[in-house]
């Protein structure tokens, strides 16, 4: 009736099980596998490893979301981010805090929306705007399939209930991002896949048009599977790690101060149109992002099966057909390899412990070929985002209780944080970058 799955926290064993080949792959058609519930072997993130959508996929999406490519979508990411300046002023002038999550749930979605489809979806139009509707449905087919996965594989089969709502909210979101590319429509003339990502106007603009050397395009039914899963991946992790961002300001002293001063001493005023460089250069808010992500990434668990019979570093034996979970959350508090790792600490990435660190102790994104393929765009959005919100508000915590989350989705998200934005009336003056 239950499901046995392996967890580690030791980087050794995390860099065999991540590896693609002889003794590891990624099955999620495996009913132990955690994103069974998810399972899709058209999409790049939830096929089988050796499903045969597995290697097309993996030719045409990556060069969608190279740095590059990613540069590509800079002022976009940035305009979405300022049309909710409105909605925070407007919370700022009646003196209301704000669930955070909520905030960054729509933030997220807003921009994921607007650079696979190439659409506005008006979420801060005003304070009680509602999520667009596809995104609440990602929102909630995310969560009915994270609680029918925790109960065993038999629960999947019942006609009622979470896994009857979960195939009916399943249909209605293929049913939506589907709309959404037709709608984003804009040329049908072919981009070869070299430099097609320049030129297109959305991720699904080219999805849609870009061309291998023998001028072939990514079938029609594979696009549409990857924009729902690239949609639904891109804005679950990115809301909740915005939030965790947030809750970082107010929760660890100084760090909000240093991010302004950074902020201000590489240009930045309100009318400031940060470039891609400026935003992936700034040390110290890279390294503030890198340990939020330490201390509180989204991700927890990335799954693998074992092909075969296997002792890993440490003499651990796994049976074939096992399921072993990297846990990120304990790797990346592991004591063995960082230093008091439960202090929240930007500048120990500038220490020689931590550069020189086991490569496997810090995977935000996973590792190997089946490691996330849109991290360099979640960077962008939540660099964007603080750049944005730092320098036009200082954030103030409002919670009237210890935050808590949500043990049944698939993401660690803070569910009751409360901030409050205010608008700044000051800055410090600039020391030069």
């Amino acid at each position: 009736m239950g499901t046995v799955t392996y967890l580690t926290n030791d980087p050794s064993v995390s860099r065999e099980v991540l590896r693609e080949g002889e003794y590891f792959t990624k099955t999620t058609s495996d009913p132990g596998h955690p994103l069974y519930y998810m399972r899709n072997n058209e999409a790049l993130f939830t096929c089988d490893s050796d499903a045969p959508a597995f290697r097309l996929a993996h030719k045409y999406i990556p060069p969608s979301l190279t740095p590059k490519a990613v540069r590509h979508y800079t002022p976009t990411v940035l305009a979405c981010v300022e049309r909710s300046f409105n909605v925070l002023d407007e919370l700022d002038e009646k003196e209301l805090a704000f669930n955070v999550y909520h905030y960054t749930f729509k933030m997220a979605g807003e921009i994921i929306w607007k650079v696979i489809l190439g659409m506005d979806l008006g979420h801060f139009d005003s304070i009680d705007t509602k999520p667009h509707e596809t995104i609440r449905l990602l929102g909630e087919y995310l969560s009915l399939m994270k609680k029918t996965s925790l109960r065993g594989s038999w629960y999947g089969y019942l006609p009622f209930g979470t896994p009857k709502r979960l195939k009916l909210v399943r249909q209605l979101l293929w049913e939506g991002v589907a709309k959404g590319i037709e709608d984003s429509i804009t040329s049908s003339a072919d981009l070869p896949m070299k430099d097609a990502a320049l030129h297109a106007t959305s991720v699904a603009d080219y999805l849609r048009r870009a061309t291998d050397e023998n001028g072939k395009r990514l079938p029609e039914e594979i696009m549409l599977s990857n924009c729902v899963i690239m949609i639904g991946a891109g804005f679950v992790t990115t809301s909740s790690l915005l939030a965790w961002l947030i809750y970082a300001l107010v929760k660890y002293p100084g760090n909000q101060q240093r991010l302004l001063e950074e902020l201000v001493n590489y240009g930045a005023s309100p009318s400031k149109e940060w470039s891609y460089d400026e935003l992936t250069e700034m040390p110290f808010l890279d390294k503030y992002v890198k340990e939020t992500q330490r201390m509180h990434n989204p991700s927890f668990q990335t799954a693998r099966n074992a092909k075969r019979d296997v002792v890993l570093p440490g003499g651990y034996f796994l049976p074939k057909g096992s399921v072993i979970i990297p846990t990120f959350p304990s790797l990346h508090k592991n004591p063995v390899h960082w230093d008091n790792p439960t202090r929240f600490d930007p500048d120990r990435w500038d220490t020689e412990e931590v550069k020189g660190r086991h490569k496997m102790s810090y995977t935000p994104f996973a590792a190997g070929t089946r490691g996330c393929v849109g991290y360099n765009l979640a960077l962008l959005e939540v660099k964007s985002v603080m750049a944005k919100l730092v320098y036009r508000y200082h954030f103030e915590d409002a919670s009237t209780e210890a935050v808590v989350y949500d043990p049944e989705f698939i993401v660690i998200r803070p569910l009751n944080f409360y901030a409050r934005a205010v608008r700044r009336t000051q800055w410090p003056a600039s020391q030069g970058a």
